[in-house]
């Protein structure tokens, strides 16, 4: 899955450009409102509508009735427009038929499911509906991309600040949307998680993965096994200090994630890409002495000693710490790349470690391999297998999905944001190929691996892993333009699927992420306006 020694590495960084208020005032005329069926992903239904409704120092942001929680989506919105419009845009509670209106319940948000949401623009007010406030979450994001670029920028624009009249009813099609980050081999902090974490909040993507073991560096604190963290994670690929998250750390960062409406699923990879913690525990070997930390990026060389008691105790003691500190259902085991452990022994392994996810309550994922074993009952298998993948080891996977096992879909040639774009790209591998921006939006999630039933599929992932990558601006980088592909295929209806039309929307989002700083590459494959 991941192969190949260190790339150079090269330091991408945005250079965002800053408005005035000083600037004269546009005409309306000249800054036409984004017509709601350009926003990404694209909504399950649009009725456009005449007029617009322009945000000025006059508007309100409304949340009658609201909960507590509601009140926290009002102001993350606020705290959205506020820099950029120059606006006071306070939040109350009091009802009202003019300025924003968040609203929790009612008609309009009848059959929207628990994310889904319905946004209203007319004259007067711009209303958003939902069943959950992760709906009015979601809601936002659509608005912010219903005005203008410069909303995101943090000074002063000048405006105006028009959404287009008319409505949007929208909820997902999956309802699993994941981005997985390897801390492991590059050690990202929890700003640094926060950052695109936000990122991925703007695409509706619900889920974040964080890979926090492998032989590169082990990235959570376990209190029961100190010497994972202090002596695990003390290096990274190519070496340096590496990292590690603290209980606090990693307390905080799924406080973050929540906040924007993303679970975090945290992942201890098993039996195999245990280097670290074979290091910093010499009875988890057969022969039970230490191998020294490693700093490269071969895989497939390590493996846990399946026969010893040891290595239970040392796993029942990792994941009861883990899930204890992770409020969401799932815990990923790994599974992959486990050439060091014989297929008995694979077996074995899991047949013994899922269990152990289910004692401390949570349900487990897997890799695709862990089809090869026995998948436990509700467990996930998430694929990662590309064109090159064996008919035999596709057929395993499709083979346990019609027998209940769930599926999350990351092909590797599709949805892996580490890959080059092409032979030019100076960050990535590509093991699997070159990833075109096309080539990562250009497939059915629903029908990709044939024979599979479509309700087996849970949803879509879209990994980036950190073999050549250490920075912000390197995840930046290769997530975009890719990642918000990824995230329309898990949040739109198939029936939309259309690369020529999508890739005109995407274009659009280019000056959205100058404002925002986020230094992507633009490929030819998108018509991108002129800076």
């Amino acid at each position: 899955m991941r192969r190949r020694r260190l790339l150079c590495s090269l330091l991408l960084v945005a250079a965002a450009g800053m408005g005035t208020a000083a600037a004269p005032p546009r005409s309306a005329a000249a800054d036409a409102a984004t017509p709601l069926d350009q926003v990404v992903p694209a909504p399950a239904s649009v009725r456009p509508g005449k007029g617009a409704y322009t945000v000025s120092d006059r508007t309100l942001i409304r949340v009658p009735g609201a909960s507590a929680e509601v009140k926290r989506v009002a102001e993350y919105l606020a705290g959205l427009l506020r820099p950029a419009t120059g606006f006071a845009l306070p939040v109350t509670t009091k009802e009202g038929k003019d300025g924003i209106v968040l609203r929790l319940g009612g008609r309009d948000a009848k059959g929207l499911g628990s994310e889904g949401y319905r946004l209203r623009s007319a004259g007067r007010s711009v209303t958003i509906s939902a069943t959950r406030p992760a709906g009015l979450f979601h809601g936002v994001q659509t608005l912010r991309q219903l005005l203008p670029a410069a909303v995101e920028r943090n000074t002063a624009q000048p405006g105006p600040w028009q959404v287009a009249g008319g409505t949007i009813a929208d909820s997902p099609r999956y309802g699993y949307r994941a981005a997985m980050v390897d801390v492991s081999r590059h050690f990202f902090g929890v700003d640094k998680l926060k950052r695109y974490i936000d990122q991925l909040a703007l695409y509706k993507i619900n889920t974040l993965h964080l890979h926090l073991s492998d032989d590169q560096g082990w990235r959570i604190a376990i209190a029961s096994r100190p010497e994972l963290a202090s002596h695990g994670g003390s290096t990274q690929v190519g070496g340096g200090s590496g990292g590690y998250y603290t209980k606090d750390d990693y307390r905080e960062i799924i406080r973050y994630a929540a906040s924007r409406y993303l679970t975090v699923v945290p992942e201890i990879d098993m039996p195999g890409h245990t280097n670290a913690a074979l290091s910093s525990y010499a009875e988890l070997n057969c022969d039970g002495k230490a191998p020294p930390l490693y700093t490269g990026t071969d895989v497939g060389f390590s493996s846990l000693c399946v026969p010893k008691k040891e290595t239970y105790d040392f796993i029942d003691d990792v994941i009861r710490e883990v899930a204890a500190m992770t409020p969401g259902r799932y815990l990923h085991i790994g599974g992959d790349e486990a050439h060091s452990t014989s297929h008995e022994d694979y077996v074995t392994f899991m047949d013994k470690v899922q269990p152990v996810v289910a004692k401390y309550g949570k349900t487990a994922i897997g890799w695709h391999q862990l089809t090869g074993a026995h998948p436990a009952k509700g467990a996930v298998a998430q694929y990662w297998g590309y064109d090159a993948t064996g008919a035999d080891e596709r057929q395993q996977v499709v083979d346990a999905a019609k027998n209940g096992t769930r599926l999350i879909l990351s092909p590797a040639d599709r949805s892996y944001l580490d890959m080059k774009y092409d032979k030019n790209s100076p960050l990535g591998l590509a093991w699997a190929g070159y990833v075109s921006v096309q080539r990562s939006y250009d497939w059915d999630p629903g029908s990709y691996l044939s024979g599979a039933p479509a309700d087996s599929v849970m949803g879509v992932e879209a990994p980036i892993w950190s073999e050549t990558l250490s920075t912000s601006a390197h995840i930046e980088y290769m997530a975009f333009p890719r990642l918000p592909g990824v995230a329309e295929l898990g949040w739109s209806p198939a029936a939309g699927h259309d690369w020529g039309r999508y890739k005109a929307r995407l274009a659009a989002q280019g000056p959205r992420w100058d404002a925002l700083g986020i230094g992507y590459y633009r490929s030819p494959e998108v018509p991108w306006p002129a800076r």
